[in-house]
């Protein structure tokens, strides 16, 4: 048997014909887990081992360093070539490459450094203070991102057009970070392929020469492409190259990125694509799985399209499980996670998925509670994040205002233009009086310290004794609000560009202040209900986090997910405004994204895949109402198995047909076998008449123009009484009860 043949054996029809398609410009869906990387590396592989091209003329691009590491060790046992001929690596990497061989022509010193995100915040908030600009004034991280789009879209800083003053203002810094870079002969990732970019479009020898010696592009991943990326690619690929790209577009998860999906379609139609091969047999999922992740796929307009299937068969159904909280979900998981580890299998065979990272408190906590191990794949914990932190320094110094550690964490968050030398000086003189820092505040002058850091100082105790009067007499809950707000953290994270997320984490520990409240835990003797939740904040964040390796349940959002595999598989939160997230329900793109984030998360499972979703949720630290997320009605009732039987009958089939709403969150019965929810009492809804029927909050109802809807506040009484209701796609309504016109059960 030749070295080729044995290459190919076990490849099915279709990775076949893709390994080994002549040397023309390619374009390879390949669905989730149907053999991407094998196909990839077989193809490299069976090109050199049929002497089509030595490994020098070889280009291989990945989009992390794992995936590329992972390829050369696969090639390592395929074929006897020295690999370190290649050119195997991220967009990145490869540029990083053709700048240090090239870096007089690219205008940089052998010896350029690279700067990674953290030391481009760093140079960026240096370059800022030497220009004596307030980071108040403009923030670091937001100016980052805007440099970097730049570079992205292949804009240098006098490319880019200034459409008002507030633009113009980042522009010119944007060119004064240029200065500073070429200056410190320094380059940031964006900065990496651009110079490279730009030094094979200007340069025509040096293009000729590598689109000469690479006479094969393969491209992974390629439907997470950008604009530039896309561009070079193009730069590089000459008329006798051939580009074989493979990705998926139904996978396509990192638009806020910077991604294209249209990139796809547009190297089929700007190459000519002859050759375009869909690898459709999954070797990962069960046919329910699959066949519910088609279903919810086809939704989307703008694809290639590709429908996935097995012969491994059908499998179990996917469960879905109707919660009356997310505290009862978080419960239900723990009872489901239990049953799986006493059935036989590991917990590291479990994964449990959210959509956003403040998901995880309430799950980690029912976790905690349980003795449950667990590890949080891709982040942080909860009480770890640095937002959190922040947070809970403040309510430290608010109970207990000789906590240094909290004094230094917070005395210059967000900045007050409190320096390090200051801070010094103020450390000195607590050292030698005996005494915390900030009673070593009263002393001040004996310390050297500036009258204006001083003064800072002072201020910065006041706002800690102005929070301590103003959240004394208030629930705890409404206190932590209080805190987030006034500290200035809440205003310092809506002004980032990605603090969205950090908001939505201080709101779950607000959340989680309530929480802490109405379990009604016993506090120890003579401890305030905030310092009896800073204890417990503290236990929950100690060392009880699962090890890497360790047999430990696997939480995740969904998009650090892509790319791994798990036997069981939980989707919670599905809700709408959870997910699909309420930031991309305006528009059909970001709608679009969601459902293709909602596809990465189903074909994550092997075995089984549950999915659930909760009729109430804590936000704000308060009890809202939701509805479950249209993703599950798009999915087929054939092939999903309902854990809460009377849910199904109330929510009716997932095809459009007419149904009827039945029943509301206390109907008899409701929540049976969902780890204790069926408890929850409804006892201050209010009443309210129409046609001589009660409404309650928490109640299903239909509206003959909004559709389905769940009744969230009632107000009035008689003809003036009207009710809120959340329709969920069409949002929050409110209908007066004497003309509304409202199905009930």
């Amino acid at each position: 048997m030749t070295l080729t043949s044995d290459l190919l054996r076990g490849l099915n029809e279709q990775q076949h014909a893709a390994v080994t398609l002549p040397a023309q410009h390619a374009l390879i869906l390949a669905g989730a887990g149907s053999g991407k990387t094998r196909v990839l590396t077989t193809r490299i592989a069976w090109l050199i081992a049929s002497a089509q091209v030595s490994p020098q003329g070889l280009l291989a691009v990945t989009f992390t360093n794992k995936a590329a590491r992972e390829m050369l060790n696969r090639l390592s046992a395929m074929v006897a070539v020295n690999l370190k001929l290649m050119w195997v690596g991220t967009f990145h990497g490869l540029c990083n490459r053709m700048l240090r061989a090239h870096h007089r022509d690219a205008g940089l010193p052998a010896s350029f450094q690279i700067l990674d995100s953290q030391d481009q915040l760093a140079a960026i908030k240096r370059m800022l203070k030497a220009m004596q600009i307030d980071e108040d004034k403009v923030a670091p991280r937001n100016l980052m991102h805007f440099i970097n789009a730049c570079k992205e879209s292949g804009q240098r800083a006098a490319s880019v057009e200034a459409f008002d003053d507030y633009n113009r203002r980042f522009v010119e810094l944007y060119s004064a970070y240029e200065v500073q870079c070429q200056r410190e002969a320094v380059v940031d990732f964006a900065e990496l392929l651009l110079r490279s970019y730009e030094l094979l479009q200007r340069n025509q020898l040096l293009r000729d020469h590598y689109q000469l010696r690479f006479r094969h592009i393969l491209v992974d991943e390629f439907q997470d492409t950008n604009a530039l990326q896309y561009r070079w690619l193009k730069l590089l690929a000459g008329a006798g190259n051939a580009v074989f790209a493979v990705g998926d577009d139904d996978q396509s998860i990192y638009g806020f990125r910077g991604a294209d999906v249209g990139n796809m379609m547009a190297f089929e139609r700007e190459f000519r694509v002859d050759n375009l091969i869909k690898l459709e047999q999954n070797y990962r999922s069960a046919g329910h799985i699959l066949d519910c992740a088609n279903a919810l796929i086809e939704q989307n307009n703008a694809r290639l399209g590709k429908a996935l299937w097995t012969d491994a068969g059908a499998g179990e159904p996917v469960r879905v499980q109707e919660l009356v909280s997310d505290a009862g979900e978080a419960q239900w998981l723990v009872e489901q996670i239990k049953a799986i580890v006493r059935d036989g299998d590991r917990r590291s065979d479990v994964a449990v998925l959210y959509r956003s990272n403040a998901q995880s408190r309430v799950i980690e906590h029912a976790l905690f509670s349980a003795t449950i191990p667990y590890r949080v794949y891709g982040g942080l914990r909860f009480f770890e994040r640095a937002e959190v932190k922040h947070a809970l320094a403040y309510l430290r110094l608010i109970e207990q205002d000789d906590d240094d550690g909290a004094f230094l964490r917070v005395v210059n968050f967000p900045v007050r233009g409190i320096g390090a030398r200051s801070l010094e000086q103020l450390q000195d003189l607590a050292k030698r009086r005996s005494c915390s820092l900030m009673a070593a505040l009263a002393a001040g002058a004996e310390s050297g310290l500036s009258t204006a850091a001083l003064s800072r100082l002072r201020q910065f105790q006041q706002l800690i004794h102005g929070l301590r009067q103003a959240t004394v007499m208030l629930p705890l809950a409404d206190a932590v609000q209080k805190v987030i707000e006034q500290s200035g953290l809440a205003q310092h994270y809506s002004l980032e560009k990605e603090g969205q997320e950090r908001l939505e984490n201080l709101q779950e520990l607000v959340n989680a202040a309530a929480s802490f409240v109405s379990e009604d835990l016993p506090l120890a003797e003579n401890l305030s209900p905030l310092a009896a939740f800073l204890s417990h904040a503290s236990l929950e964040a100690g060392e009880h986090q699962a090890l890497a390796g360790d047999d430990a349940v696997q939480m995740m959002t969904v998009h650090s997910a892509k790319g791994l595999e798990f036997q069981h598989v939980f989707i919670t939160g599905l809700e709408e405004g959870l997910f699909p997230h309420e930031n991309a329900l305006s528009e059909a793109r970001g709608l679009e994204e969601e459902r293709r984030l909602m596809y990465v998360a189903i074909t994550r499972a092997r075995e089984r895949l549950y999915l659930s979703f909760a009729q109430t949720r804590m936000l704000h630290g308060q009890t809202r109402y939701h509805i479950r997320s249209r993703f599950i009605e798009e999915l087929p009732q054939a092939h999903l198995k309902w854990l809460s039987p009377r849910a199904q009958a109330r929510w009716g089939p997932s095809s459009g047909e007419p149904y009827t709403l039945g029943g509301g969150l206390d109907s008899p019965g409701f929540g049976a076998g969902t780890g204790g929810d069926h408890l929850l009492s409804f006892e201050r809804h209010a009443q309210a008449a129409t046609a001589g029927v009660s409404l309650r909050i928490g109640q299903n109802v239909r509206h003959e123009r909004f559709g389905d809807g769940v009744v969230v506040s009632l107000e009035g009484r008689g003809t003036d009484s009207r009710a809120q209701i959340n329709f969920g796609r069409q949002g929050l309504k409110w209908l007066a009860l004497s003309v509304a016109k409202l199905q009930l059960p």
